[in-house]
């Protein structure tokens, strides 16, 4: 051998060794992770947090940090469970998918061919409204529109859910865009208890639970209640503009989650994430290699984009997370992120929230889970992992995302002082107290009445548990709502008389600029229905 040949052999080993180093330093996480999360969570006072990592078909993570509430010890493990949010619809979609496999159904068939009682608005739409619909936010409907139906809680069953739907009027002709709702994933999750004859519940138990190993995860509320080995919520109240003030812990909402749970109400853990992010890289095999949760096929379909979203810019200091490209999947947002594909979701319930992400050509998927709102936290130490394992220089995300949101709370908590010098008039109600007092309805949501207690009007949305407040005026014949559940986003009610000095109608907005839009109070029209 040449001196030569052994120089390049050298060479191509030395490469090869660092190739390998490489590979190997960004299947690890980063050395000093574990006390770079604890000191972003005491930052922000966060009592929890849980991350899950796969690199390459393995379990890198799946473990939890702090405790489960606020004030107590019992600390968040790989087994603490959850609850997940909305990152649970491409649960929903894989339902489908199994069904589709099986021949159960198609992609492009008639919802009302399966689901006999569906109706939607429009007679023509009620007629097309395919079961790929149902998962793209493309129906027509507004942003969020019919969350009130089950947020924050419900006494009703998910059929009367369906049958109320055909009174939600659209915002936008169907197909023509993109609105991101959840009531048509409640349609989703009886689409599949009707064609696989068993609940939807039962159905993602035994056959995407039960098949991936994931052990603590649950599908009903009953379960969640009975597992001891879960979180409590948290959440920044304060009485103008979620997001400000102390961290406080929430009360657990019964009713939410079980009409809801296919859009958004199942709960895991840590190890049970990671287990659900093996067989989404897996292209629906599971990691045992021998069987399959859902075919190739249909994890194409469920990665690839149908429907265009809108791109707005982010600001600096966080303007390099804005994408390229962004669609919606069945189930997932399908974006780049400087320049990389990634499948993400987020997810949140009151005092939770969840961020998943998946990047395909690196077999990486990153999943965190908080028992808080605090989404600088979240997002930032994802897009920190995100950079430690595509190789993008580092960065405090955390600092850059708690700027920007600091930055938005304080425009809304600027607008509303705005508002505040020429939003009230001196005024008083057209009306004495008992003149307001009736029993009202609207079409889609259902009955609302409107009481006298000791000369206070007091309002019960009597559909939703526990939502009552107090009307105090505020303006001519305008009241303000503030709910006797301090957690739940106060509204403005405004009572149109008619010539007779009776109500006509009650429309409603909610009182802060930012508040979340599954409170669609706009889209109410209630009228009296007795009195």
């Amino acid at each position: 051998m040449t001196r030569t040949s052994r120089t390049w052999k050298t060479m191509i080993s030395c490469a090869l060794f660092c190739v390998a180093a490489l590979a190997n330093a960004q299947s690890s996480l980063p050395a000093d992770f574990d006390a770079r999360v604890l000191q972003a969570m005491k930052s922000r006072e966060v009592p929890g947090m849980a991350i899950s990592i796969v690199k390459d078909g393995q379990i890198v993570q799946a473990r939890g940090y702090g405790v489960r509430r606020l004030g107590g010890s019992e600390p968040v493990d790989g087994d603490t469970i959850f609850p997940t949010g909305s990152t649970g619809k491409a649960v929903t979609a894989a339902a489908l998918a199994i069904l589709v496999d099986e021949g159960k159904l198609g992609w492009d068939d008639k919802v009302i061919d399966h689901l006999p009682d569906f109706r939607m608005y429009d007679p023509w739409v009620t007629r097309e409204m395919t079961v790929a619909d149902l998962l793209l936010h493309r129906s027509g409907l507004g942003l969020g529109a019919g969350d009130l139906l089950f947020i924050p809680r419900t006494s009703r069953t998910r059929m009367e859910i369906v049958r109320a739907l055909r009174h939600l009027k659209p915002a936008t002709s169907f197909r023509s865009g993109y609105a991101y709702d959840n009531i048509l994933y409640i349609v989703a999750g009886e689409l599949v208890s009707q064609v696989s004859g068993q609940s939807w519940e039962t159905f993602v138990a035994n056959r995407i639970f039960k098949p991936l190993g994931m052990t603590t995860a649950v599908s009903d509320e009953a379960n969640r209640f009975a597992t001891a080995n879960r979180v409590q919520p948290h959440a920044r109240l304060d009485a103008r503009l979620r997001g400000l003030g102390k961290q406080q812990m929430l009360p657990e909402r019964e009713g939410l989650g079980q009409v809801g749970a296919p859009a958004g109400g199942l709960s895991w853990s840590a190890k049970d994430f990671a287990r659900w992010m093996q067989v989404q890289l897996g292209q629906g095999a599971l990691p045992d290699g021998g069987t399959r949760l859902y075919s190739e096929a249909s994890a194409r379909a469920m990665w690839t984009p149908q429907v265009p979203t809108p791109i707005s810019p982010y600001p600096a200091p966080i303007s390099d997370i804005t994408p390229q490209f962004s669609g919606y999947s069945y189930g997932w947002y399908v974006q780049d992120y400087r320049g990389v594909k990634v499948i993400q979701h987020g997810g949140a319930v009151f005092g939770v929230i969840t961020f998943v992400v998946l990047v395909p050509d690196r077999k990486l998927g990153i999943a965190l889970q908080m028992n808080a709102e605090d989404v600088d936290v979240l997002r930032g130490l994802g897009y920190e992992l995100m950079d430690h394992y595509l190789g993008f220089e580092r960065r405090d995300w955390v600092g850059a995302f708690s700027s920007w949101y600091q930055d938005r709370l304080t425009g809304g908590l600027k607008a509303l002082k705005d508002m505040a010098p020429t939003a009230r008039t001196a005024s008083r109600p057209s009306l004495p107290a008992r003149g307001y007092v009736g029993r009202y309805a609207d079409a889609w949501y259902g009955e609302a009445t409107v009481a006298e207690q000791g000369g206070t009007l007091r309002m019960d949305f009597t559909r939703t548990p526990n939502m009552v407040g107090t009307l105090r005026h505020w303006q001519y014949d305008t009241f303000r709502v503030d709910w006797d559940d301090t957690a739940l986003e106060p509204a403005f009610v405004t009572f149109a008389l008619n010539a007779e000095g009776h109500v006509a109608n009650i429309t409603m907005k909610a009182a802060s600029p930012l508040a979340d839009f599954s409170y669609d109070y706009q889209d109410l029209r209630f009228e009296p229905a007795g009195r």
